[in-house]
């Protein structure tokens, strides 16, 4: 029996899979595609966009570097991480089509960051995305299986066991990590609720016989919007039509030029269509992330348009949040009721980007409501307040959990502290364990902290520190999980650590 079974190799599961088995757990990836290379994950329609959590994420498991290889990057644009000065971020992005411009962020209205080797944000594709993650899997001894597309799920107080065909796979937890359309998520009886669609989109790469016809960038118009790209053969497009088009349909060169024509209001001719595909911006979420034995991370617990690119963001920081919780509960020294953390802290936040989402819809729709709004959102945007605070909305760096502490930075992401030998805080948790810094006197936290040991690691002395903290807490997934300015209280890191990694050996203790 695997300690862990994960349903989909997709980028969700298989960084799942990684913090797993760097955890030492025995994990099972099942993927219903028997190949994983595919052009949909290259680009130009495999294009995606990392957030700064998500560029943290694999900066913090030693994963930057070849992720920024196999995305033909060869360095990180915007790093500065010999410097305390922070800079601004390369990319800002959009909202609802309108264009923000970096350079209009403030980054000292930023609290809580520091400069680091991962820059705020990274393009890149599936293709590169999934390699670099299936490579650290097997080589923590994940076993993928792909060709293997789950039928039925069944579970007891003991276990989960996966069918596939003839073949049965028992584990003692299973996450369903096989995207919008989730095969577990159906199977085990997840309440999925939400909105229904007000457009159809297409995403297309297709020859065009005249493309001066089209404007670049990001074009609304009275009967919708479409966008093209400096790469002239791809071409977005949204038709509020409801989300009336049947997807179960092939897409024809026909069908996609009639939209095109529709929504640009011009008589452009798409020649030859190379690949295509829909979507709509149906936002849905279950209600809970966890049923028994069985839980959900990624699309397969939220769905919402790509608008604003946060999708792939979103089901990271899932992974990031569920792997050190589940491998805890595996080992047998999670704290009580550390698992149900899980949901209660993913779940707001998909709901806000869900919210993200469909407050970009409403400004992107061709009626004079729709427009009205986007006429105040480009007004607000436009300036510096509003360009930051689009920045901290779609960053990830700026969520906070509800941890119960009055501290501004419990329940943040770890900033990535530097200490006097050059040693970064990403540099400590390159293990997966929880690090506590004793950034005082290198005194005050060493006795109670050994009785963590196999849990958490310990680290001690000055940093360039300008947040003015004596001791911080990290877990795993890199948020904070208890500060102190000045001199710690060991009682009160005694407690924080108790609640998230468990109980330690009093043995050990000092």
């Amino acid at each position: 029996m695997y300690d862990v079974a994960i349903v989909g190799a997709g980028p969700v599961g298989l960084f799942l899979a990684c913090e797993l088995g760097l955890a030492g757990r025995s994990v099972l990836v099942l993927e219903r595609e028997p190949e994983s290379r595919s052009r949909w994950k290259e680009a130009p329609l495999g294009m995606r966009g990392l957030s700064a959590a998500s560029v943290e994420a694999f900066y913090r498991r030693g994963m930057l570097r070849p992720l920024l290889t196999a995305s033909g990057v060869d360095d990180a644009p915007g790093t500065h991480s010999d410097t305390d000065e922070p800079s601004p971020p390369r990319s800002v992005g959009h909202f609802a089509g309108m264009m923000l411009d970096p350079a209009d962020v403030d980054v000292t209205a930023l609290p809580f960051r520091m400069p680091s080797p991962a820059p705020e944000g990274l393009m890149t594709n599936l293709a590169a995305v999934e390699t670099v993650l299936a490579e650290r899997a097997v080589r923590l001894g994940v076993e993928i299986r792909r060709g293997v597309p789950v039928s039925a799920v069944t579970q007891d107080d003991d276990g989960v066991v996966a069918q596939a065909g003839e073949h049965a796979y028992p584990a003692r937890w299973l996450v369903g990590c096989d995207g919008g359309r989730s095969t577990v998520r159906g199977l085990t009886g997840f309440d999925f609720v939400g909105t229904e669609p007000r457009f159809t989109g297409y995403a297309v790469l297709a020859a065009i016989a005249d493309p001066e016809k089209l404007r670049p960038g990001f074009n609304a118009t009275p009967t919708g919007m479409y966008l093209r790209t400096p790469a002239r053969e791809y071409i977005g497009m949204m038709d509020f039509d409801g989300g009336a088009f049947d997807r179960s349909k092939p897409l024809t060169r026909e069908h996609l030029q009639t939209v095109l024509r529709r929504v640009s209001g011009t008589d452009v001719t798409l020649e030859e269509v190379h690949r295509a595909s829909s979507f709509t911006d149906r936002a849905m979420q279950t209600t809970t992330y966890r049923q028994g034995r069985v839980l959900l991370a990624g699309d397969a617990a939220h769905i919402h348009s790509p608008l604003g690119g946060q999708g792939l963001n979103l089901g990271i920081g899932d992974a990031m949040n569920l792997g050190w919780k589940l491998a805890a509960t595996v080992h047998g020294h999670a704290p009580d009721g550390l698992l149900d953390t899980y949901t209660r802290e993913r779940r707001p936040i998909g709901a806000s980007v869900l919210d993200w989402s469909r407050a970009q819809v409403a400004a992107m729709g061709p009626d004079p409501h729709a427009r009205a709004v986007r006429g105040v959102m480009r007004d607000l945007i436009g300036t510096r307040d509003g360009t930051t605070y689009v920045f901290r909305r779609t960053s990830g760096t700026y969520n906070r959990y509800d941890l119960g502490s009055e501290h501004p930075l419990v329940g943040r992401d770890a900033p990535d502290l530097r200490l006097e030998d050059g040693t970064r805080l990403a540099d400590l948790m390159r293990d997966g364990r929880g690090v506590a810094l004793d950034l005082g006197t290198g005194r005050s936290l060493h006795g109670p902290a050994t009785g963590w040991a196999s849990r958490i690691r310990y680290a001690a002395g000055p940093a360039g520190n300008p947040l003015g903290l004596g001791a911080v807490l990290v877990r795993p997934d890199g948020t904070v999980a208890w500060a102190a300015d000045g001199d710690p209280d060991h009682t009160e890191f005694e407690e924080a650590a108790d609640r998230w990694f468990g109980t330690a050996d009093s043995g050990e203790r000092a």
